[in-house]
């Protein structure tokens, strides 16, 4: 026999002495009330087990539907290992389940995040006729949106229309995010337009949603919109999306707004902000920012090793992310497939070969973890970086799964880098049986045939790019100044500052070539002369982000640039000598990784 807590056995023991005698047993509501307080004090699924027994015993779960419903309630809720499987047992014993029984197994299960079985009982539900409320659908809409399942989000929404609960705003909040994480915009707007009194939870709604697929810049237009037009607080949940659009922009001063905010209004932080925190710092460059959050958490769990695992990898700190990996292995957490994507990532940016195969070797070992094609995608990064092109090839080929076109762009892209035009043609023709509608595709091997001098190829894929009606994205880069975004592209001559800009540019490149500064020309991959290649290079977009911040921060500061391409080996070299020359800090961000330039040298120490 499973045995509990000496409170709880003196208790139990109790209530059997009692039980035999006729006056208490004449006092059932005594007896309810009893039980139920036991049932409060439950710490586990055993001492419940023992307390939902006494229940029966005493006919108290067949002859009172509210002892019935606590017993299920408290299960249901609880959070308890194997708690659902238990629940759904007990549910299975009431004769006849109510509303509020239907929407405890649908809390607890979306809760439980077995998303589909809380379809399935509200189906049963529904046949049995048992009319929902309005408690039934936020939790039920959650369970839509988690699955992504829209037909089933609008069945769901025609019930609540046909049922009269429209008007409710919790009903309405979650139809707001439904249809918006689903990919329907206009009938998210829709809906959060006809609320006539929106609360903060329905902008949060309208904000998570944008979030939720990535539409970063409405996202943050509209939680402006929020603060500045309502004068409303946003949730919790509002300012995690917030945060996240922040990290996935570089607004790191509305980042570190909304942190103020917190830390003024809510006393406890809980881990989602916490761990959105740790994940805006880092993609904004402010590594040493997010450690100390990390570092200071009085919990984490795998999602917060995750977003620093990753925070150290773009900023090419391998070893650290690998302790970082150890350390959340020694605690007790369990790896999941994002973590080890991190850690992946990590071992690719920092060269850490020998470490990247070890962890994915242990992945494979272990068989928690199924390996999907990000795994086997970081994989062949790490090899493609490294010159190992032949081991990448054969990785991508023994696949046991389904090759995509993610490892074969990665694999290109390593033998562009190193100049490996043959295995770079394997490459390109799997590439485009998959994906013959990524311009970038196309750009990456007229480049690699750029490098080589193959005109001819050069010319035959622009041409069929073109034939296709494929544009390229133009390379830009983005600098804040005095809390405003500035946007430069290469040659860029539409700034206001245009004369200035190019006043310090000359003047950047006479100080420059006493440094012994040569241009890298091998990077202008056009067919033309030397000259005109010198005179492109110069007005690289980073190189014209540089010269404007320079003019306009103040001497001492840091410099952020974002970049929307991979920065060129030219720009690196050129923005390394600047933070010598000017005394400065440049962070750069270049796509997915982060560059922290001082003193003449960069963090990534020239491997990118």
């Amino acid at each position: 026999m499973i045995k509990s807590s000496p409170l709880l056995q003196s208790l139990l023991a109790s209530r059997d002495d009692v039980s035999h005698n006729p006056e208490v047993n004449h006092n059932c509501r005594s007896k309810e009330q009893e039980c139920l307080h036991l049932l409060k004090r439950c710490k586990n699924i055993e001492e419940f087990k023992q307390v939902h027994a006494k229940f029966i015993k005493l006919s108290l779960f067949s002859s009172s539907p509210f002892s019935a419903s606590s017993v299920l309630s408290t299960c249901a809720h609880s959070g308890w290992e194997n708690s659902m499987n238990y629940a759904a047992s007990i549910f299975r014993e009431i004769d006849d389940p109510c509303t509020f029984d239907y929407n405890t197994m649908i809390r607890g299960y979306v809760n439980a995040t077995s998303f589909e079985e809380a379809l399935c009982v509200y189906n049963e539900m529904i046949q049995e006729g048992i009319e929902p409320d309005n408690f039934t659908y936020p939790f039920l809409l959650k369970a839509c949106t988690r699955l992504k399942s829209l037909p089933e989000g609008k069945q769901i929404h025609g019930h609540v229309f046909k049922l009269g609960f429209d008007a409710d705003v919790f009903v309405q909040n979650s139809l707001i995010n439904m249809y918006g994480r689903c990919g329907e915009m206009t009938l998210s707007s829709t809906v959060f337009d006809k609320i006539e009194s929106k609360t903060a939870a329905s902008w949060s709604s309208m904000v998570s949603a944008r979030a939720g697929v990535g539409m970063w810049s409405d996202c943050l237009m509209l939680f402006r919109e929020m603060c500045r037009e309502t004068g409303l607080k946003a949730e919790e949940s509002g300012m995690v999306s917030a945060l996240s659009a922040c990290a996935n922009t570089g607004a790191l001063d509305l980042g570190m707004s909304i942190h103020g905010y917190l830390l003024r209004n809510i006393s406890e932080l809980n881990i989602a902000v916490q761990t959105s925190l740790v994940d805006m710092y880092s993609k904004c460059g402010c590594l040493d920012k997010a450690l100390h959050i990390f570092r200071k958490m009085e919990s984490r769990n795998s999602l917060t090793y995750s977003a620093m695992i990753s925070g150290l990898a773009l900023h090419g700190e391998g070893e650290a992310a690998l302790r970082m990996f150890s350390e959340m292995i020694k605690e007790g957490i369990e790896s999941d497939h994002v973590v080890y994507v991190s850690v992946l990532n990590a071992c690719s940016h920092s060269g850490l070969v020998k470490e990247g195969r070890r962890v994915f070797e242990e992945m494979l070992r272990e068989g928690k973890v199924e390996p999907t094609v990000e795994h086997y995608g970081c994989l062949v990064d790490l090899l493609g970086r490294d010159g190992l092109l032949e081991e990448a090839l054969e990785t991508i080929q023994n696949m046991p799964i389904e090759q995509t076109d993610v490892v074969w762009r990665s694999f290109l892209s390593s033998c562009r880098v190193h100049q490996n035009v043959e295995l770079g043609k394997v490459a390109a023709r799997e590439l485009i049986k998959l994906s013959s509608h990524n311009p970038g595709d196309y750009l990456v091997i007229s480049n690699m045939y750029a490098q080589a001098q193959m005109w001819e190829d050069v010319a035959r894929v622009r041409t069929e790019m073109a034939n296709k009606g494929l544009k390229q994205t133009p390379g830009f880069s983005i600098v804040e100044v005095k809390g405003k975004t500035h946007r430069f592209v290469s040659q860029d001559r539409f700034h206001p500052q245009c004369k200035e800009i190019y006043k310090m540019l000359h003047q950047m490149e006479w100080q420059l070539k006493f440094e012994g500064y040569t241009p890298d020309v091998t990077q202008i991959l056009l067919n033309v002369d030397e000259e005109e290649k010198r005179e492109r290079l110069k007005g690289h977009s980073q190189k014209v982000a540089l010269a404007f911040a320079l003019l306009y921060t103040p001497p001492g500061s840091i410099i952020r640039i974002a970049r929307n391409l991979r920065m060129c080996s030219d720009c690196h070299t050129y923005t390394k000598k600047i933070s010598m020359i000017y005394e400065r800090e440049i962070v750069v961000r270049d796509r997915n990784r982060f560059h922290l330039f001082k003193g003449g040298t960069c963090s990534c120490k020239d491997y990118w």
